[in-house]
């Protein structure tokens, strides 16, 4: 298993494929099968609220009854103002505390600054400070997928619409085919586009493929210009920029507790692109509460916050990774680094930033697991916490777990 997750941690952020749907039925085919995949997604919301409305009328004092029974065992345990734990609740978590105690020494030799692990909406395990606000790095990307899929739902974004139609360019201009990639080619890292990019890694720089190398939705490539460019069409299509998403339809009603607006965001601008990165800092705590509501098929004590059809295709692979991994709309799929937790599917799937940003979220079992290293002080304190150390110590965790 370590090997396979040393393999997967090396070669995950710098391979790319063709997408193996595009390569069997063509383009055409895939620009239909996109269009009716956003429209099932506004289709299911708009049920949604049909539905809740009809539910409303049924004012009975029965009928409230039942509803609210069903509703509450539907639900699960949400955290509210602060997390449930075992021992607040005076309920067993039913883990292993020698085997969680092994995962927590594991943690000691990586100099992990925090973990957490909830199960079923209870915080079953913490380690370290789970409480400060760190910089997520790439996890910030799954952060904007989700909030993104609120908006697709609205209609405010459409994934198929171009960069030209969108008036969105860089320094230097786009040339005219890279202007025909879309929203969703952005999602998925395919965009084509190889402009220089705000908050690129020296690695990242090198490994830049040449501008016009490939056309748009050919080739993955772990592109910083798509996901910085994806923040500036979310402002210009919503109406606000991605922070004052955060705090308003993620960290106000998932009742983040550490999350200091605007303290904790930061604008990252460089002289190479006018496409800024999104810089997010976070507790580990404050994260999970995002990991259960994806875990929760985007539903949070009633409200469906994100469509679950939205989650679905943002969680499918849409291009196979040399290593055995998958990615999504900025989540990746790991197949292979995560030997003890393979589900089929996209029942698992991961954020994954530099330095030792993890969250790992088990939707068939209802588990997250956050881990976090302090990476302003990666310097002066440690080597990263890489990919193949993650799933070690994942896999110490998931050996802890109940048997049902």
């Amino acid at each position: 298993m370590l090997a396979a997750a040393a393999e997967w941690a090396e070669t995950h952020r710098t391979s790319a494929a063709l997408d193996p749907v595009a390569a069997r039925g063509g383009n055409r085919a895939i620009a239909m099968l996109n269009r009716l995949r956003t429209t099932a997604i506004a289709a299911l919301a708009a049920t949604t609220i049909a539905m809740g409305s009809a539910s409303a009328r049924a004012d009975t004092p029965a009928a409230i009854a039942t509803a609210a029974a069903q509703q509450a065992g539907a639900q699960g345990v949400f955290p509210g103002a602060a997390w449930s734990t075992p021992a607040i609740s005076g309920q067993p978590s039913g883990w292993s505390a020698d085997k969680l105690k092994r995962a927590d020494d594991y943690a000691d030799s990586l100099r992990s600054d925090a973990y957490l692990v909830v199960h079923r909406g209870v915080l079953v395990h913490a380690y370290g400070d789970i409480r400060r606000p760190m910089n997520l790095a790439s996890v910030r990307k799954s952060v904007l997928s989700v909030l993104y899929g609120m908006h697709v739902s609205s209609g405010a974004i459409d994934l198929d619409q171009s960069l030209a139609s969108l008036g969105i360019t860089d320094k230097g201009g786009l040339s005219d085919v890279e202007q025909t990639a879309t929203v969703r080619q952005l999602l998925q890292s395919r965009s084509g586009v190889y402009h220089e990019a705000a908050y690129e890694t020296p690695a990242a720089k090198k490994r830049r493929p040449e501008r016009g190398s490939h056309a748009p939705g050919t080739f993955w490539y772990y592109n910083n210009w798509d996901f910085n460019t994806l923040a500036t069409i979310f402002q210009r299509r919503t109406g606000k920029d991605v922070f004052e998403a955060l705090k308003t339809e993620l960290a106000e009603p998932l009742q983040f507790e550490d999350f200091r607006y605007p303290q904790d965001t930061k604008f990252e601008y460089e002289r190479s692109s006018e496409h800024p990165a999104y810089l997010m800092f976070l507790s580990a705590r404050d994260l999970a509460r995002i990991g259960l509501l994806v875990s929760r098929d985007g539903q949070w004590k009633g409200r469906q916050m994100v469509p679950s059809a939205w989650l679905r295709e943002s969680t499918t692979s849409y291009s196979a990774v040399s290593g055995g991994s998958g990615y999504g709309y900025m989540w990746w799929l790991p197949f292979v680094a995560f030997a003890q937790w393979r589900l089929p599917g996209n029942q698992l799937v991961l954020a994954d930033g530099s330095g030792g940003q993890f969250m790992l979220i088990d939707r068939a079992r209802d588990i997250v697991l956050v881990h976090r290293v302090d990476n302003s002080r990666l310097w002066f304190k440690r080597n990263a916490v890489d990919l193949g150390q993650f799933a070690e110590l994942a896999a110490r965790v998931i050996a802890a777990a109940p048997g049902k």
